[in-house]
Formats: structure tokens, C-alpha cells, sequence
């Protein structure tokens, strides 16, 4: 009886103990999404600086990594966490994947300590790659500095996958990331969802799903800055419902001819004329 009285009171101190953690790290997770909010609003309040509406428009993707900062650990190396939302083919931002930015030197200025990082993904391949659970900017999709402002291009004859900004300072500039690896952050995930299976997919899809402030803030911010109206996350698919006496087979695909949203760009990166 003893023995059961201490195991009881073990298992007591333990819940007292994780309860705070969990609530602490989820409450992390929240903050990152205000944050990351913060700095796409800051980046449309200098059209003339920050990135092209006419590029975020056709994004796939869009991945916010606020204050990536120089990595003790590593010479030259930086590392930040951050956030990343794809589109659906209706065009709507799905709830938020977290991820992790690391890589060596990103070119900013001279002296800077931290930067915050967004990623504008030019290509559907470029989101399905991610999807895998990392990949290495510039190896399994092509990167560039991307167009500032609002009649901004890209570099002559790049015609990148991922366009990357940075902002010091602020100051918004195109930033090189060749070499960085971004990761499906599965700690951060799990705490924020609540829940060890969740993947790439299942949130996309809207299998896992999350309704906060937090959450509606940064999808409200995304979608602003594409010129997307709505800015709740795309609700999770629905199932086919049998007819009755209807033949049993496979879904009928899309019609002939159908393009999803957004279309694939053959210049992406490139001011629409």
C-alpha cells in the first residue's frame, strides 16, 4: 500500500511539473506566429521596398524565419525557426508548418547579428520538395535573391524555384541562401498540434488543424500581402458521399485541360507584363 501511495504521488509531481512545459512550449509556438505576422505587415508597409505584391500573388508558398541569428556554435553559421504556409488548389493558405532555417553565411550586412528571413516559393515542385521533410536551398530547389519593390525583377536570366529576402535594421534587401538547409521542425509541430503523427501533409490537407489568434493573424497577414481575400486556413477535403445504386469506382479527376492555382509560372520570379 506504501508503495502504491509513493508511485501516486510520483505520477502527481510529474503532471505539476509537464503541465507547465507543455503549456511553455506551446505558448513558443504562438509567439512565432505573432512574430513572423509582425514582419510580413512590416514588409508591406514599404511597397517600394519590401517584397512585389505581384510576386506573393503566385506564390506556392511562403515562409516567414524571423530573427536568424549568427550560430556560437558554428563558424559562419546561422540558424533560426520559423514558419511556412502552402497553398491549396483553391489558392488558400494552409495552417502553419514550423520549420528550421540553418546554413552558413547569408551575404547580409557587415556586423549584423540577427535578420529576419522570407521565402516566397516560385514552384509547386519547390513545396512538394519541402514536403519531403528538409531540403537544401540551391541543391533540391533553386534559390535567388529575390525582386525588391513594387516593379522589381529578378536578376536576368534567374529564374529561381524559392526567392529569399532578408531584413536588417530595416533594411529590405534580396539575400543569396545557397546552402541552407530548411526542416520540418517535428518538436515544434508536435507541441503546437498537440499530437505526434503530424507531417507536412497532414496539415496541408487540414487532417491536423489549429484555430488561434495566432494563427489567424499570420494567415490574415499572408493573405494580405498576396492580395487573397479570407484568411482562415483551407478546411480539410471532403469525402465523396455514395449515391445510392451508383456504381462503385474511382473519383472522377480533374475536367480536361483544368490548371490548379496558382498556375505554374514559366518565368517565375519574373514581373508579369
Amino acid at each position: 500500500m506504501q508503495r502504491f501511495v509513493t508511485f501516486a504521488a510520483v505520477l502527481a509531481l510529474v503532471a505539476v511539473f509537464a503541465a507547465p512545459t507543455n503549456a511553455a512550449g506551446a505558448g513558443r509556438e504562438e509567439a512565432r506566429l505573432i512574430t513572423a505576422a509582425s514582419v510580413l505587415e512590416d514588409f508591406r508597409r514599404e511597397p517600394d521596398r519590401g517584397l512585389p505584391s505581384w510576386l506573393l500573388e503566385r506564390a506556392y508558398g511562403v515562409a516567414v524565419v524571423p530573427e536568424v541569428i549568427k550560430g556560437a556554435f558554428l563558424f559562419g553559421g546561422r540558424h533560426g525557426n520559423g514558419v511556412l504556409t502552402i497553398r491549396d488548389a483553391s489558392g488558400r493558405f494552409s495552417n502553419p508548418v514550423f520549420i528550421s532555417l540553418t546554413g552558413g553565411s547569408f551575404g547580409w550586412q557587415i556586423g549584423a547579428q540577427s535578420t529576419d528571413v522570407v521565402l516566397v516559393f516560385a514552384t509547386k515542385r519547390s513545396v512538394d520538395e519541402f514536403g519531403q521533410g528538409a531540403f537544401t536551398l540551391g541543391g533540391s530547389a533553386s534559390v535567388a535573391a529575390g525582386p525588391v519593390g513594387r516593379t522589381g525583377e529578378a536578376a536576368a536570366g534567374v529564374s529561381a524555384e524559392v526567392y529569399s529576402y532578408s531584413r536588417t535594421r530595416g533594411l529590405f534587401a534580396g539575400v543569396a541562401l545557397d546552402g541552407t538547409l530548411l526542416k520540418f521542425d517535428s518538436k515544434a509541430n508536435r507541441r503546437f498540434y498537440n499530437t505526434y503523427d503530424v507531417d507536412t501533409a497532414k496539415i496541408t490537407s487540414g487532417q491536423v488543424r489549429k484555430d488561434s489568434e495566432s494563427v489567424r493573424r499570420f494567415l490574415a497577414a499572408v493573405a494580405t500581402s498576396a492580395n487573397v481575400p479570407g484568411s482562415q486556413p483551407a478546411p480539410p477535403p471532403a469525402q465523396p458521399v455514395a449515391q445510392p445504386g451508383a456504381a462503385s469506382g474511382p473519383a472522377a479527376g480533374p475536367a480536361a485541360g483544368a490548371q490548379t492555382y496558382p498556375m505554374e509560372d514559366p518565368h517565375p520570379g519574373a514581373e508579369p507584363h
